[in-house]
């Protein structure tokens, strides 16, 4: 029975490595795509994928204590990034938190071979990108501008007429706020 289990367990490892016609291929051989282009040559209906080996040739870590680090990194197949950081307190009181503020850069070559460059921030308000492949947006017509001035004048007006009231409702006696309102609803019958 032993002997059984064993044939039949060396004969599933044997069969799953074997596929008739194919060819065994050293990991050099895979590395360097020449068995995926085999492949491709001798069953044109299916197609096989190897991963290449991507060395790292530099890399540095730099942490400390109070959240600051600084890392760098690049690659064999010419990625190239950096990146620092560090925590920053934002807001008060009860709103008082803790925020992670980063900046870098990346770079790598493009499939049509095009060096892109990334520059980069990230905090609190988002995160922010600049590249000279980035698109940006036409330039705002004189005329919508106007009309954005506008509006954002009547909501920072709007804003300033509510912390007004705000304000004076605060300077006003508690009682008087009652009476106030008692007022309002005899009138509203």
């Amino acid at each position: 029975m032993k002997f059984l289990v064993l044939v039949t367990i060396i004969g599933t490892v044997v069969g799953q490595n074997f596929h008739p016609g194919r060819q065994q291929h050293s990991p050099q051989q895979a590395q360097s795509g020449q068995y995926q282009e085999e492949q491709r040559s001798q069953n044109n209906d299916r197609q096989f994928s190897t991963t290449t080996y991507v060395p790292i040739l530099q890399w540095n870590k730099e942490q400390e204590h109070d959240g600051t680090y600084r890392t760098s990194y690049e690659t064999g197949n010419n990625i190239v990034a950096e990146e620092s950081g560090y925590v920053k307190t934002i807001g008060e009181g009860e709103n008082k938190a803790e925020a992670l503020v980063q900046q870098g850069s990346y770079s790598y070559t493009s499939p049509e071979g095009q060096l892109i460059t990334v520059h980069y921030t990230a905090d609190e308000t988002g995160f922010h990108a600049t590249g000279e492949h980035i698109p940006t947006p036409p330039p705002v017509s004189e005329e919508i501008q106007k009309g954005l001035d506008l509006i954002y004048a009547g909501i920072r007006q709007q804003e300033e007429t509510d912390a007004r009231e705000a304000a004076q409702k605060a300077q006003q006696p508690f009682n008087q706020q009652i009476d106030r309102q008692q007022d309002n609803k005899n009138y509203r019958l």
